[in-house]
């Protein structure tokens, strides 16, 4: 199946006759950058997976009410985001711990994840990061690691670009400081 844009793809994912097919292609477009996108938030390789395909399933689910007031992986990505955070949330009620202590223990943890293949200044990124506040940790992660513009964050996030500049230029001052305090 050859699909030539968006709508197109949007269309398929709508057929009950070629949905599946179309949500193979969906999956191969998009599971790396939304598996990147989850893996800064979890940490996690194993978790990446799982909450990856709770995303799929959740789209798959609901791309019927997807309205198309945004792009279809604004939308994807949104999901993905509130995906991890449940997640992140779940794990640290499980745990009986805050969902800060909840992403500290992720972090710390990662020295002995086996797919992290960071050294040990990623490490000590990773443990700047998991300081910041959830939104700016966000932020951080969409403009730093994945490089998305200003722009395609505000439809994700739902907020506007100002805030996000700011909140992304907040972050890098708390992790500059993080990483030369000694």
């Amino acid at each position: 199946m050859f699909v030539l844009n968006e709508e197109e793809l949007l269309q398929q994912l709508k057929s009950e006759i070629h949905k599946e097919q179309a949500f193979r292609a969906l999956i191969t477009l998009y599971k790396e950058r939304l598996y990147w996108h989850i893996r800064n938030i979890v940490k996690s390789h194993d978790d990446a997976d799982d909450v990856l395909q709770n995303t799929f399933i959740k789209i798959f689910k609901n791309i019927n009410n997807f309205k198309g007031d945004s792009k279809l992986y604004s939308w994807m990505y949104r999901i993905a985001t509130n995906e991890s955070i449940t997640f992140i949330n779940k794990n640290a009620k499980r745990l009986q711990i805050s969902t800060e202590q909840a992403q500290k223990l992720a972090v710390n943890n990662l020295a002995s994840d086996v797919y992290f293949e960071g050294n040990e200044i990623q490490l000590k990124l990773q443990q700047a990061i998991a300081t910041l506040p959830d939104k700016q940790q966000m932020v951080f992660n969409m403009k730093y690691f994945q490089d998305l513009k200003y722009k395609e964050m505000a439809d994700i996030l739902k907020t506007s670009e100002g805030a996000l500049k700011a909140s992304y230029h907040i972050a890098v001052k708390k992790i500059e400081t993080y990483l030369t305090q000694d």
